[in-house]
Formats: structure tokens, C-alpha cells, sequence
């Protein structure tokens, strides 16, 4: 069952990812869930922003944070089609996230899996549970047809 909502959640978090590629922005897409309900939902945005911190996971957070009139996220899922950084990661443990699920892996800045493994650092006194993969090959090409085409 959880897998199917994994699959579920991560084909929204991929028509996000669309959105902000149609703003010709870098195409991840993320969407927080609880209870089967959206309550925060973002795409990349640092581009059309001129904000560095517009990442897609940042604006799904400040989303539910917003409707939640709480920034304490404590218990939903965070689903983004590709891994965290680190800049990401931190900000859903201070959230208080229960559980992220990524698709595509990012072995250049991803914090989660890749190049560092954010949420086992010693001392933290919040643990995130970890699906990693989920839809990967979908997620992984959407972002290389996107740098694809920016190189001509």
C-alpha cells in the first residue's frame, strides 16, 4: 500500500516539477502530504525569484507551515523528485518532517545519500525516515532532457 502511495505522491511532486520547467526553471517539483491531503507543494524557483534558498522543498515548507499556522511540520511526508541538499535537508529537520521520499539521487549536492548523510549526524534530536528512489528513472530524466536542451 505505501508503495503505491509513494508512486502516487512522487507523479505530483513530478507534474510540480513540469510547472517550474515551464518557467524555465531547473525541474523539481516537491509536495507534502498528511493523511492523503496536500498541505504544502512547491517547485524551483530560484531563478525567477532571485532567491538562492527557492528551492522546491523550501517553498512546499514554507507552504505547509503556512497552512498549518505552525512551523512545526511533525509527522507528514515530504516528496521531492530529487535528493535534498544540504541547505534542504536542514530546514526539514528543523521542521520536524517525519518521513522524505526522493526520486533521482543527486551525487553532485545531494545531502541525504550522496555526498553527505545529513540526517545521521551525531547529536540531532530528530530522526526523518528515508525512502529513496521512488520513481527514479522518470525523475532523473526529466532533469538530464532539461540540461539537455539548455545546451543545445
Amino acid at each position: 500500500m505505501q508503495a503505491n502511495e509513494d508512486t502516487r505522491w512522487m507523479q505530483h511532486a513530478l507534474a510540480l516539477a513540469a510547472q517550474g520547467e515551464a518557467c524555465d526553471e531547473v525541474p523539481v517539483g516537491c509536495v507534502i502530504v498528511r493523511g492523503g491531503q496536500v498541505i504544502g507543494e512547491g517547485w524551483n524557483r530560484p531563478i525567477s525569484s532571485h532567491d538562492p534558498t527557492a528551492h522546491a522543498e523550501i517553498i512546499a515548507l514554507r507552504d505547509a507551515a503556512q497552512r498549518c499556522a505552525n512551523y512545526r511540520l511533525t509527522g507528514l511526508t515530504l516528496y521531492v523528485t530529487l535528493e535534498p541538499c544540504l541547505m534542504c535537508a536542514g530546514a526539514m529537520l528543523h521542521a520536524r518532517i517525519g518521513r522524505l521520499v526522493y526520486g533521482a539521487s543527486d551525487p553532485k549536492r545531494g545531502a541525504v545519500d550522496s555526498t553527505a548523510q545529513a540526517f545521521a549526524t551525531q547529536g540531532l534530536n530528530h530522526r526523518i525516515e528515508v525512502s529513496g528512489g521512488v520513481l527514479k528513472s522518470e525523475c532523473a530524466q526529466r532533469l538530464q532532457a532539461f540540461f539537455r536542451a539548455r545546451r543545445g
